[in-house]
């Protein structure tokens, strides 16, 4: 015996909903309670239209059901003023959709979430009590307004300064709610650790403001350490950092760098270093590094220390320039890509070309010769194209994952995929292996 046709079924569907849904149905029924003002559009109930209330307002709203009156692919419109509110709320109404059985569960979640809305909206909007202007005016009076470097139109923002005992400037930026003094404000500030502020209620701005310096003379050593860094050698990274940066990238020589992350509280301790290179430039640095470690001296500055441990001078910034340790990437022909240079270089001392990660998992990838095993792809050179007996070795991974990059189709138009990756320190000798993440996706 055969069943009913697609459209028999369909039409048993549409049916079955027109009984369950009708005006005189339960369901019907309480969908009326719940929202009076919206009523069925059309005798099959594939469209609603009327108006949601919540907190006395009345917000215009059409309901388009699909021909499989599945709630989950249901379009909603409604008003300007309806769709502003529920900007931010734009996710959570899509889950809703997805996991609501019925119009009725869906139009009680929509009502709890705009009430959800229209509360925050008020309070975003309910202006301070008079003792909030009077106590704000009050503490930068005493503070001293020579201070403040910018106070917005509403006094809910305001932005001070300050110097620390070596002369360095620096800002903190106060957004501040209409509890103010009752609670305190959130604190913006340019440090490589948590600025935690203590606070009670009868607390000011003058406190915040002493927290703040006693915070600026605990990180004194590590700006000092950093501010050395920068004017003493060629920083390759970041290419202007800022106060809350704690790594530097180092150029050594041509094409071989080091990559220093400093400790903001210990910042004359051994810092975490990871060279960037050919293996034969690199392996030898590394071996310094490990034989001379225990000649690190806490009291001697750290940018001494690293030449003494490594036996090494830091190219001068008299005698070289910045561009004499900027070489291209061998691949895309540029030495920037998406705020990063070129970190690996190819292991032939008579190639030494370097490139972008992201680059040379491209061209490995695409390159027909390239094999990979497991997290390592074994390709040629794309410089020097040599095929050379290579040998696996042991990759160090970097303690930090490399941001997410997408390699432009105008560079590459056969690469226009994306891949995020997080790449390792990459080795080569001839040929080349990348070391990636398990997590790639691909």
């Amino acid at each position: 015996m055969r069943g009913p046709s697609p459209a028999g079924r369909g039409r048993g569907k549409r049916a079955g909903f027109e009984r369950a849904w009708g005006e005189g149905s339960m369901a019907g029924r309480a969908l009326l309670r719940l929202c009076p003002l919206l009523l069925r559009q059309d005798r099959r109930g594939s469209a609603y239209e009327g108006f949601v209330t919540a907190q006395g307002r009345d917000f215009h709203i059409r309901i388009l059901l699909p021909s499989d009156f599945q709630l989950k692919n249901a379009r909603i419109q409604c008003s300007w003023q309806l769709k502003r509110l529920l900007h931010g709320y734009r996710q959570i109404l899509k889950q809703r959709l997805q996991h609501c059985s019925d119009l009725v569960s869906f139009m009680e979640e929509l009502k709890t979430i705009l009430e959800v809305a229209l509360k925050n909206t008020e309070d975003l909007h309910t202006p301070p009590p008079p003792e909030y202007y009077s106590h704000l005016i009050r503490d930068i009076e005493t503070l001293g307004w020579n201070k403040i470097v910018y106070v917005d139109t509403g006094l809910s923002s305001v932005k001070l300064k300050a110097e620390d005992s070596r002369g360095r400037q620096h800002l903190i930026t106060l957004k501040l709610n209409a509890k103010y003094p009752a609670e305190p404000p959130d604190c913006f500030v340019d440090f490589p650790v948590q600025f935690a502020v203590s606070w009670i209620p009868q607390s000011s701005l003058i406190d915040i403001y002493s927290q703040f310096l006693a915070a600026l003379e605990s990180l004194k050593e590590f700006w000092d350490a950093m501010d050395e860094i920068d004017e003493k050698t060629w920083v390759l990274e970041p290419e202007n950092p800022t106060r809350s940066a704690t790594m530097r990238r180092i150029a050594i020589g041509n094409n071989v760098s080091i990559n220093l992350e400093v400790d903001p509280r210990h910042p004359a301790m051994l810092p975490e270093c990871f060279f960037l290179g050919a293996d034969h430039v690199v392996n030898p640095l590394k071996i310094k590094l490990n034989n001379n470690m225990h000649l690190w001296n806490p009291e001697v500055h750290l940018l001494q220390n690293l030449k003494e441990v490594l036996e090494i001078e830091f190219p001068s910034r008299v005698v070289l320039e910045k561009s004499d340790f900027s070489m291209d990437c061998g691949i895309c022909y540029a030495y920037r890509l998406d705020g990063t240079v070129p970190d690996q270089v190819c292991d032939d001392p008579r190639c030494g070309q370097p490139f972008h990660q992201a680059c040379l998992y491209e061209w490995l990838q695409s390159l027909p010769s390239s094999r990979q095993s497991f997290n390592v792809i074994f390709g040629e050179c794309p410089y020097c194209n040599k095929v050379r007996k290579y040998f696996r070795k042991r990759i160090f991974e970097q303690n930090t994952a490399l941001e997410d990059r997408k390699i432009s189709p105008t560079l590459f138009p056969s690469l226009s995929m994306t891949r995020k990756l997080k790449v390792g320190q990459t080795n080569f000798c001839g040929r080349f292996y990348a070391c990636f993440s398990s997590g790639i996706e691909i």
